[in-house]
């Protein structure tokens, strides 16, 4: 199995995992004299089969990320930390942009004037620059995840 096959296979999980958590909510509690409309028991067993199912493809995918190295030789759980720390730095930039770049309009001279405290059109390339910067190494790392063979 590929590493991208077992990432979307512990995607799914994940998914499963949260729809099993709902529906355990619903058969909970219901009115005395009424049955639940699924077996909670039933429920929690899948829970129990799902999420050692989901820890063993998370310690495969792991483990092969710390053995997998992209193709400049960066270790791909490295490649995988810096490009959390681009989308998160993006995430922050991309927020002062939108904070700085309100209109606000003046219907009277009294009415405060607000003023932008940083250079927008600035802030905008290194959001730009740091978009490039995700896109290359998701890209690498996309590649990676489809050619290497996951982890026993």
């Amino acid at each position: 199995m590929k590493l991208a096959e077992a990432l979307i296979l512990r995607a799914d999980a994940q998914k499963r995992l949260e729809q099993l958590k709902g529906r355990l909510a619903n058969s909970a509690t219901v009115q005395e004299g009424d049955k639940p409309p699924e077996e909670p028991t039933a429920l929690l067993k899948e829970v129990e089969n799902i999420s050692n199912e989901l820890l063993s493809l998370i310690q495969r995918i792991n483990k092969t990320n710390a053995s997998t190295r992209l193709a400049d030789g960066t270790l791909l759980s490295d490649a995988l930390a810096a490009r959390d720390v681009l989308m998160l730095r993006r995430g922050v930039y991309t927020h002062v942009v939108s904070s700085a770049s309100v209109v606000n309009s003046r219907y009277s001279r009294s009415e405060v004037k607000y003023l932008s405290t940083v250079n927008v059109a600035q802030l905008q390339r290194t959001v730009d620059k740091i978009s490039q910067q995700f896109r290359e190494l998701d890209t690498k790392i996309q590649e990676v995840n489809w050619s290497v063979d996951l982890v026993d």
